[in-house]
């Protein structure tokens, strides 16, 4: 009788269902603790520049606070408006251009400091891809992709994201960008220096790129990561983090 329940017991974890894309990032979310930040406040320093958060109610405001080579202070404000610059306190008029370049700048911060925040966003389109090892753990890949609408300037960048299949952690994410100054490519993140601040989840990263430029699909960097193909090009680390809600 008890091997016919252990067979029993067996063939019905072999049988579970895999979970969907929407349930990993719900749990993820819940377990990050993002989710206060639907409404809340948050400050933190990023390579010695200054930025705030504020989201309430869907109305939200980014700033960006750094000084120029003339010791100028430069101040970027993003909200629901669009994205205005002022030095010293005075409005600029920006081109088009240049708007859109310093939105994507300011917006692309805040969505990597608060990750996995935003993605339950309506423009985000989730996929569960499987569940896969790294160094000896399971995770349960996604992939995100965005609507061209509401998707931002940068919406045909594809992201995958690691999940860890016990705690929900995000340990990894890699991502392909397109940007006129660098052309393509992608990027490869593993977290550490994880931290609750506030009962939110801050992780620091160690930024990874291809050792041979487009020689590794995307999809597949985490295998190019195991196999030592990837390099490390900087560190993302946050400072002086601060969240209120």
């Amino acid at each position: 009788m008890k091997k016919l329940i252990l067979l029993i017991s067996i063939a019905v974890a072999c049988s579970a269902p895999a979970p969907t894309a929407q349930e990993v990032v719900d749990k993820a979310i819940s377990q990050a603790g993002v989710d206060k930040l639907k409404n809340g406040e948050a400050s933190f320093t990023f390579r010695d520049i200054d930025y705030t958060y504020m989201m309430h109610g869907g109305d939200f405001i980014y700033t960006r606070t750094q000084k120029d080579s003339l010791g100028n202070q430069v101040k970027d404000v993003l909200d629901n408006e669009g994205l205005f610059r002022y030095i010293n306190d005075t409005l600029v008029n920006l081109d088009q251009e240049r708007q859109a370049a310093y939105t994507s700048s300011v917006n692309s911060v805040i969505y990597f400091a608060f990750l996995p925040f935003r993605l339950n966003d309506a423009a985000v389109n989730k996929s569960y891809v499987g569940e896969v090892e790294i160094n000896g753990k399971s995770y349960n890949k996604i992939k995100v992709t965005f609507d061209a609408e509401g998707g931002g300037e940068d919406f045909e960048d594809v992201f995958y994201y690691w999940f860890d299949t016990e705690d929900y952690s995000m340990d990894y994410l890699a991502y392909s960008y397109n940007e006129e100054d660098e052309g393509t490519g992608m990027r490869f993140r593993i977290a550490y220096n994880s931290r609750k601040v506030n009962g939110v989840t801050i992780q620091d990263y160690r930024n990874l790129k291809p050792k041979v430029k487009d020689s590794v699909p995307l999809e597949q960097i985490n295998q190019a990561y195991l196999d030592g193909k990837l390099e490390e090009l900087s560190l993302i680390e946050l400072e002086d983090v601060v969240i209120n809600y």
